[in-house]
C-alpha cells in the first residue's frame, strides 16, 4: 500500500454533547467489575466539579488525544470543568497542537510491517498513523514560536502560552485544547517538555542561537503548580494514566509542606489507567498508595482499570448533561501569574 492509501481514513474525535450517557452510567452502578467502578468514577467528578471551593486539574498521559478523545479535553475546558491540565508533550504538542495546524491521525492497523511504514515516513500509535513530515512541520512551527521569544528560562506553562497565542493568528483547526486553553485562561503544564516534537523544535533553536536562547525550566514548572495549589486549597485530579504528569501533579502537595505551607491532601481524584500495581511503578501506584504519600485523600478516589477511549467519553458525557458545571466559578489560574 502506498502512503495516500495508508493516511486515508480519518479518526474522528467524540463529541459528548452529542449524546446523552446518564442511562448507561445509572446502570453501571447496579452492575459489577469495571461498570460500577466507571460509575463510582464518574460520581466522584461530578463531587468535583459541583464542589463550589474545589480546583479541577485533568492529568493526561498516553495516546488518548489521538485515539479520538480530543474535543472532549477541550469541552472540558470550555465548559468550566477543569482549571488546569498537566500533561505529556506528546498530548499538546505531537497531538493537540498537531491537528490545530491542519494535520490529522488516521486510522491505522497493528497488523502491519512497521519497516514499511518507516519507508513511508509514517509513525504508528498501535493502530493509529501519522505522518512524520507533518510532525516535522511541527517541530519547525515550535522552533518558530522560540525564535520570536525574548531569549530567557521559561516554564512549559509560559512557552505553551505563546502557542496558544501562535495559534490565535496561524490555526487551521480552531478548537484544540492548547488555544481553548489560553482563550480561558487555564494554564497547560507539560513536565517532560522536550520529550516530544517541542523538543525537536527547541533543540534546532538553540543550536541556531547558542548565546541566546531560550530554554525550559521543569523547576520553574513545579514552583507554579505548587503556587496553583496554595492559593486553590482544595484540589481534584482527573487522571487519564500516569508517568510524569501524574506524579508531578500529585507531588504539589509534598512540595508545599516542604515550603511551609499548610495546604490538605488532593481530596478528590480518579485514574483510569491499564497499568499494573504489582511492579511498584509511578504510573501504576495505586491512589490508596500515594496517600501513605501524603499526596491524595482516600475518601473520595476511584481506580478505573479500563482502557481510556472506552470509558472516558461515558463519564465526561453524565458530567456534561448533568450541568453541575454551569454553577462553577471560573479560576483563570494563569492570571495568578500576571499580578
Amino acid at each position: 500500500m502506498k502512503k495516500k492509501d495508508l493516511l486515508k481514513d480519518v479518526i474522528k474525535h467524540i463529541d459528548i454533547k452529542s449524546f446523552d450517557s446518564t442511562p448507561i452510567i445509572n446502570a453501571m452502578r447496579d452492575m459489577s467489575f469495571t461498570s460500577r467502578d466507571t460509575a463510582a468514577a464518574t460520581d466522584i467528578l461530578e463531587m468535583m466539579v459541583s464542589d463550589k471551593e474545589c480546583s479541577n486539574w485533568l492529568i493526561l498521559a498516553g495516546s488518548t488525544s489521538a485515539g479520538g478523545c480530543m474535543q472532549a479535553y477541550v469541552d472540558m475546558v470550555k465548559n468550566n470543568m477543569v482549571d488546569v491540565v498537566v500533561a505529556t508533550g506528546a498530548s499538546i504538542v505531537d497531538m493537540d497542537f498537531f491537528e490545530a495546524l491542519g494535520f490529522k491521525h488516521y486510522k491505522g492497523t497493528q497488523f502491519i510491517d512497521d519497516n514499511h511504514l518507516r519507508d513511508n515516513y509514517i509513525d504508528r500509535i498501535y493502530d493509529t498513523f501519522i505522518d512524520e513530515q507533518e510532525l516535522q512541520v511541527c517541530d519547525t512551527a515550535i522552533k518558530e514560536i522560540a525564535d520570536g521569544m525574548k531569549p530567557g528560562v521559561y516554564s512549559s506553562r509560559e512557552f505553551i502560552k505563546e502557542m496558544g497565542k501562535y495559534l490565535t493568528k496561524h490555526s487551521v483547526k480552531k478548537d484544540s485544547l492548547v488555544q481553548v486553553c489560553y482563550e480561558h485562561n487555564v494554564p497547560i503544564f507539560v513536565p517532560a517538555f522536550s520529550d516530544c516534537s517541542a523538543g525537536f523544535g527547541l533543540v534546532k533553536h538553540q543550536i541556531d542561537n547558542p548565546d541566546a536562547h531560550v530554554s525550559i525550566d521543569s523547576v520553574k514548572d513545579f514552583k507554579e503548580l505548587t503556587d496553583i495549589k496554595v492559593a486553590a486549597q482544595v484540589t481534584g485530579l482527573f487522571m487519564i494514566g500516569g508517568g510524569v504528569p501524574k506524579n508531578f501533579a500529585q507531588d504539589t502537595v509534598v512540595c508545599a509542606e516542604i515550603l511551609g505551607h499548610d495546604v490538605p491532601m488532593h481530596k478528590y481524584a480518579v485514574q483510569i489507567t491499564v497499568a499494573d500495581p504489582r511492579d511498584g511503578a509511578c504510573s501504576s501506584s495505586t491512589l490508596k498508595e500515594a496517600a501513605s504519600w501524603g499526596k491524595v485523600d482516600t475518601t473520595y478516589e476511584q481506580m478505573v482499570y479500563a482502557e481510556a477511549t472506552s470509558v472516558v467519553p461515558l463519564i465526561l458525557s453524565y458530567i456534561f448533561h448533568k450541568g453541575s458545571w454551569k454553577n462553577r466559578k471560573k479560576h483563570e489560574w494563569t492570571k495568578l501569574f500576571h499580578k
